[in-house]
């Protein structure tokens, strides 16, 4: 585990030198997981599981000055069982100083394990609604998350949050997990009047001055999960783009620090462009009612707040990440810290398909060989998550597996299923109304991707998303008489959990004028043999060329090309009851094939490679292949 000086230092030189470098899935993750570097005693809260949110007002009024805040949260719930009272995570650190429903003030409690426990006026029975009204106070608390922040750019003063994964109670009192999406929100923040406020959604209004203070009013009208939900203020420059196609065009609002705009400009300017691609792959940008946007905070990395990313800088990388979140994460929200990888390993992902489509193949190569090679740095690891693990913030944000795994398993179920159904299947998952601006689990993906598919994935899921590691393959060729060739495929799996990785296997063979050709070994057990149609002589040959798989220190080797022809012609099955085979290149030309019992007399007679042996008697027997090239021998057994 990562010490958290280390991880500050590491913050430290990563803000100096960010903006000299693209961001890599490493690093993103690294600010992701926000320097806890300890497992933590923290599961969804029993207490919250009784009510559904429909509706928060959020009123805050801060001062980038000082690190405090006083809050009023309104919040309209509906009781999901017979309620006496009702549980906000609420940190220990923060004070209530009154709750009302209505006109009537009602008794509470803080307790001890950061929890703001609320007596109800009366049973509320199931299926009804009521609202209940919030003020506190208090200096939030400095816990590993950095959920609420104040601090300096340039020597002015901001205040930013960031709550991914548990620290929203760290500055409002919410139900923080991942099992209720709020209906909508409306955030009023108060502030300075010389300072922009920032929240998810569009300002409604302009900002309320009165006195030497603003209101600044965001309105947010899709379903949002309380860690999304995000507040930032400073002296922010405001820089507007359009974003999407007519008639479905919306407003791109970037907030960023004045002394750095002129120079983020320009980078800022690839953003519509990601949105298009991402767009054209998949399906509208899902908030196009309202707005995208970024607001530049102190943090290392970025953060998917929904409709406005927070970002440290903005190298194109970065955006990409953080914009492809809005899809995968925001609209459609990972159902448990288990399934994180349906956020990051998505969002990964189609950065990567930024490279794929603005840089072309070998810069997508490129990076997809940069994640294989972390990933396969350990012999284990899978991308779905123990329920131990998913209390971990260092385990559900780590690069290696809920990111590039993650990533990678995704590509290669693109392989497998062919682009077409791969993105049609992806399509439909974000379009289900079941998960649509709600939550999905892992089965719910590979449910969209068999439909489409029309076979199971259940192997693929289970060896690749559940279980560990990866494949080592060793793989030999042979020229196999003109126009074909021999493949034999041998595996072995880095952890006990597989015992194979069922597969397509890409390889590319070359000849000596220049030919090139590309196949798949649909693989399925050690020592499988393909014999494939290769229009021209094999000279070279290469295993996986443009990174499909996952796979470490895989080899391919030629074998000598003046093999014994004797070792090319087999027959199969052998024994066998009814049937046999004959094995042989092409060019050899099946003459004839004469069957001989063990007595040396002659008992079959065919001119095919397939033939019945259902008449001949239980026993061994022989076989003289007649060729162009000459007479084969072989035995086999007649069951």
């Amino acid at each position: 585990m990562r010490k958290n000086y280390v991880l500050l230092f590491c913050l430290c030189v990563y803000v100096a030198f960010a903006q000299k470098r693209e961001i890599t899935s490493h690093s993103i993750a690294e600010a992701e997981m926000k320097s806890a570097s300890k497992t933590m005693n923290l599961q969804i809260n029993a207490n919250t599981q009784n009510y559904d949110i429909t509706y928060h007002k959020l009123e805050f009024t801060i001062n980038p000055n000082a690190k405090f805040i006083t809050g009023k949260v309104t919040t309209t719930y509906t009781a999901l069982s017979n309620m006496n009272t009702i549980t906000f995570d609420f940190a220990n650190e923060l004070t209530a100083s009154s709750v009302k429903m209505g006109t009537t003030s009602l008794t509470y409690v803080e307790n001890t394990n950061n929890e703001l426990v609320i007596t109800l006026p009366a049973t509320q029975t199931a299926g009804t609604s009521a609202t209940v009204e919030i003020s506190y106070s208090g200096v939030p608390p400095n816990n590993g998350f950095f959920s609420f922040v104040q601090s300096q750019h340039n020597g002015t003063p901001i205040i930013w949050t960031l709550s991914e994964p548990f620290g929203a109670r760290d500055w409002w009192p919410c139900k923080q997990d991942l099992n209720d999406k709020i209906d909508s929100i409306d955030v009023y923040i108060t502030a300075p009047s010389q300072y922009t406020s920032v929240s998810n959604g569009i300002q409604t209004t302009p900002p309320v001055v009165s006195g030497g203070n603003k209101t600044t009013h965001f309105h947010h009208g899709y379903p949002i999960p309380a860690y999304l939900i995000a507040i930032a203020c400073t002296n922010y420059s405001v820089y507007t783009q359009t974003g999407g196609t007519a008639p479905n065009q919306y407003p791109i609002i970037n907030y960023i620090y004045p002394e750095n705009l002129a120079t983020v400009q320009p980078q800022l300017d690839e953003t519509p462009a990601i949105l298009d691609l991402y767009e054209s792959l998949f399906e509208i940008y899902p908030f196009h009612n309202e707005k995208y946007g970024h607001a530049q905070f102190g943090w290392g990395g970025g953060m998917e707040h929904t409709t406005v990313s927070f970002m440290v800088n903005f190298s194109r990388q970065l955006i990409a990440h953080e914009l492809a979140h809005q899809w995968f994460g925001d609209k459609v929200t990972c159902g448990s810290w288990k399934d994180v990888w349906l956020n990051e390993g998505f969002a990964t992902y189609l950065a990567a398909l930024v490279i794929e489509n603005f840089d072309g193949l070998d810069s997508f190569i490129f990076e997809k060989g940069n994640m294989i090679d972390n990933i396969t740095s350990t012999t284990g690891g899978a991308v779905y998550l123990t329920d131990t693990q998913a209390t971990n913030v260092n385990r559900i944000f780590s690069d290696q597996f809920s990111y590039d795994k993650g990533a990678m398993v995704l590509e290669m179920l693109r392989f497998k299923l062919g682009d077409a159904l791969f993105f049609q299947g992806v399509k439909n998952y974000l379009a289900d109304p079941n998960l649509a601006y709600k939550y999905a689990v892992t089965t719910d993906l590979k449910g969209h991707l068999e439909a489409v598919y029309g076979q199971s994935l259940t192997e693929f899921f289970n060896d690749w998303i559940y279980n560990q590691g990866y494949p080592t393959y060793t793989i030999t060729a042979q020229n196999w008489g003109a126009g074909q060739a021999k493949f034999v495929v041998n595996q072995t799996q880095s952890h006990p959990s597989v015992t194979y990785f069922e597969m397509p296997v890409p390889v590319r063979v070359y000849g000596a004028n220049g030919e090139m050709a590309d196949l798949v070994l649909n693989n399925t057990v050690n020592g499988q043999e393909f014999i494939m149609n290769v229009p021209f002589t094999i000279t070279g040959v290469e295993f996986d060329p443009e990174k499909h798989l996952i796979s470490r220190n895989s080899t391919m080797t030629l074998g000598n090309q003046s093999f014994e022809m004797d070792k090319a012609v087999a027959v199969y099955p052998n024994p066998s009851a009814e049937f046999l085979h004959i094995q042989m290149p092409a060019n050899l030309g099946l003459q004839k094939a004469i069957i001989y019992n063990s007595l040396g007399q002659k008992v079959l007679e065919s001119t095919t490679l397939d033939f019945s042996v259902n008449s001949l008697s239980s026993g061994v027997h022989y076989i003289d292949i007649q060729t162009a090239e000459g007479i084969y021998h072989k035995k086999f057994i007649k069951k």
